[in-house]
């Protein structure tokens, strides 16, 4: 990981977690780091799991405060500082996006792995804009026409990852039924099942399907998913959806919990091998509805 490209969010967890080394080398708790920036215990603790903005100045007087004179590695930590300050691509959706959701773009846009477990709906990363625009449409009905689109602009930018330079590896595995409801009608459900078969050809996205009629697990009620950046210094994060916005989770004792029920799923879910042939047979089913329903009409 080269830390002079890496992007705001990724850049604020790294020089967290470097202070927080520094600090912890320095043999010194978070009071009396608070007290050499004219801060609270509570805000070093949020500076060093990178969620709060740096301050160039409060950076340099930890430093010192740390002993770290080196003036290249007082450069190089200095240099995150103006890259965790940088904006993200998706500032510019800054009045449709609520900051936690802000939070998950930054972690998605700088993960090297993503797992998740969709229960719903096909995964936003592997929507198509139309099936995209009906799953936004059908869950808020009080939306304009000019930000309907402006959030399928929004998710179909996020994928952008999952392709050169970036080729973020995928794991998706999606709940059958996802796959059954008729998301934006036939036509619509049939292109997105399409793109899933592509999608499912690129080396770095592997997806499954959790069959109906298989193993269920009570875990499983609610999608999750987990973010593994590129920098070993970093932990995984899980992510939670609820009406009222989402967690993150990344305390290890938390987070193994939500990787074991990611591998419980992977192992009873059916094989990737077989992801192809059950997306082809919920088509045929599809194609196969649409003479009949022709003739009813006639």
């Amino acid at each position: 990981m080269d830390e002079r490209s890496a992007g705001p969010m990724m850049a604020r967890r790294i020089l967290g977690a470097r202070l927080r080394a520094l600090r912890e080398q320095a043999g010194l708790d978070r009071a009396a780091a608070g007290r050499a920036i004219r801060a609270s215990e509570a805000k070093i603790r949020r500076l060093e799991k990178g969620a709060s903005a740096f301050k160039r100045r409060d950076v340099e007087d930890l430093l010192t405060l740390y002993d770290v004179t080196d003036p290249a590695d007082r450069a190089v930590l200095l240099d995150l500082v103006d890259q965790a300050n940088a904006p993200g691509w998706w500032r510019e959706y800054a009045d449709l996006v609520p900051p936690w959701l802000e939070t998950y773009l930054g972690l998605e846009q700088s993960a090297s792995v993503i797992r998740t477990w969709e229960v719903q709906f096909v995964p936003g990363l592997l929507q198509t804009p139309d099936y995209a625009r009906a799953v936004i449409t059908h869950g808020d009905s009080i939306l304009r026409s000019d930000e309907i689109d402006r959030w399928v602009a929004l998710r179909m930018r996020r994928q952008r990852i999952l392709f050169p330079p970036n080729e973020v590896r995928l794991w998706a595995i999606v709940d059958e039924g996802a796959l059954l409801r008729r998301i934006g009608g036939p036509a619509v459900m049939r292109g997105q099942l399409t793109h899933l078969l592509d999608m499912a050809e690129l080396p770095n996205v592997t997806i499954q399907v959790l069959r109906l009629d298989g193993p269920q697990n009570p875990r499983a009620l609610r999608p999750v998913t987990m973010l593994r950046a590129a920098a070993d210094i970093l932990p995984d994060v899980a992510y939670c959806e609820n009406l009222c916005g989402a967690r993150f989770f990344d305390n290890p004792a938390d987070t193994v919990r939500f990787l074991d029920l990611l591998n419980w799923l992977s192992v009873h879910a059916a094989s990737p091998r077989e992801t192809p042939g059950i997306l082809r047979a919920i088509i045929a089913r599809l194609d196969a509805e649409q003479p009949a329903a022709s003739q009813r009409r006639g």
